[in-house]
C-alpha cells in the first residue's frame, strides 16, 4: 500500500505535466491543467495505480496488457466523468465531436494512447519509479505522504467551493435573466394596451378636437408625459439589472478562470448559453 501511495503522487504529478505541456503546445501558453488548483491530475494518479495492480503481471503479454489498459482507464475515464457530473451539474470535458466516444466522456483515439502510454509505464517507466521510491527511508516518506494527503484534502475543500460559487453564479445570472425578460414583456404589454385603449378612444378625441384644439392637446401631453416616466423608470430597473449582471460576470471570472482555462470543453447542464458567455468574457482576460 505504501507504494502505491506514493504511486499516486508520483503520477499525479506527472499526469499534470503532460496536460500542461499539451496544453501549451496547443495555446501557446501555459494552463494549470486538472480539476485540482495544484500541479497535480487525480485522475492519472488513479488510472497508473489501477493498471500497476492489475496488469503488473500481466505485463510481459503485450497484447493483453494493452487490451487491458484501453478498458480499464476508458472505464476510468467513464465514470470520473460521469460523477464530476452527477455531482457538480456540469460536464468538465467533451468528446462528442470525435468518432467511437461514449457519451462525450471517453473516445477511442484517447483511450487507444492511453493504452500505449500505459504499455511504457508498466515496462519502463515504472520499475524506476519503484527503486526511486525504495531509495526513500520509510520514516521519511511516511511524514511527506501524510504532508500530501494533508495539501491535497485542503486543495479539494477549495476547488469544490470554486465550482460550487460558479454554479451560484450560474443561477444568478439566469435569474437576472428571467427578470429582465418577464420585466420586458410586461412593459411591452402595459404600452401595447395603453396605445390600444388609446386608439379606442380616438373617435371621442375627434368630437372633442372639434370643440377645442386645446383640450385635445392637453389630453395627448398627458399619455406622452405618462408614457415618459413609465419609460424613464423602465430603463432605471434594466440598468439596475445589468450592473448586477456584469457584477456577478466579474465575479465568476474571479472564482473559476483556472477551472475554465483548464477544462475549455467544459459545459453547464442547466445554464449552457451562460457558461458559454462566462467562457467567451474569461478568454478576452
Amino acid at each position: 500500500m505504501y507504494f502505491y501511495i506514493w504511486s499516486f503522487f508520483i503520477y499525479s504529478f506527472l499526469g499534470w505535466c503532460v496536460e500542461v505541456i499539451y496544453a501549451t503546445v496547443n495555446s501557446r501558453k501555459f494552463v494549470n491543467r486538472g480539476f485540482l488548483n495544484g500541479a497535480v491530475c487525480p485522475i492519472y494518479g488513479f488510472g497508473v495505480v489501477i493498471i500497476i495492480a492489475c496488469l503488473t503481471p500481466l505485463k510481459d503479454n503485450i497484447i493483453f496488457a494493452y487490451i487491458g489498459s484501453v478498458l480499464l482507464i476508458s472505464s476510468l475515464e467513464l465514470i470520473t466523468g460521469w460523477l464530476l457530473e452527477k455531482s457538480f451539474h456540469q460536464k468538465w470535458w467533451d468528446y462528442s465531436d470525435m468518432k467511437f466516444n461514449i457519451n462525450g466522456y471517453a473516445c477511442l483515439k484517447f483511450s487507444l494512447m492511453w493504452g500505449l502510454a500505459c504499455l511504457l509505464i508498466l515496462n519502463i517507466i515504472d520499475p524506476i519509479i519503484y527503486k526511486m521510491i525504495t531509495l526513500i527511508p520509510v520514516t521519511i516518506g511516511n511524514i511527506f505522504l501524510g504532508m500530501f494527503f494533508i495539501l491535497i484534502i485542503i486543495d479539494v475543500i477549495v476547488t469544490i467551493q470554486s465550482v460550487i460559487n460558479l454554479n451560484k453564479v450560474l443561477k444568478q445570472l439566469n435569474e437576472i435573466a428571467l427578470k429582465m425578460r418577464r420585466f420586458s414583456e410586461e412593459f411591452g404589454e402595459k404600452i401595447s394596451s395603453g396605445s390600444i385603449s388609446f386608439l379606442e378612444k380616438g373617435e371621442e378625441l375627434k368630437n372633442v378636437l372639434n370643440e377645442g384644439r386645446s383640450y385635445t392637446s392637453r389630453v395627448v401631453e398627458e399619455k406622452v408625459e405618462i408614457m415618459d416616466q413609465r419609460l424613464e423608470k423602465a430603463k432605471e430597473q434594466v440598468y439596475e439589472l445589468e450592473i448586477k449582471r456584469k457584477e456577478l460576470l466579474n465575479k465568476g471570472i474571479f472564482g473559476v478562470k483556472r477551472l475554465v482555462q483548464a477544462f475549455p470543453r467544459m459545459k453547464s447542464n442547466y445554464y449552457k448559453e451562460l457558461m458559454e458567455e462566462l467562457k467567451e468574457k474569461i478568454s478576452k482576460y
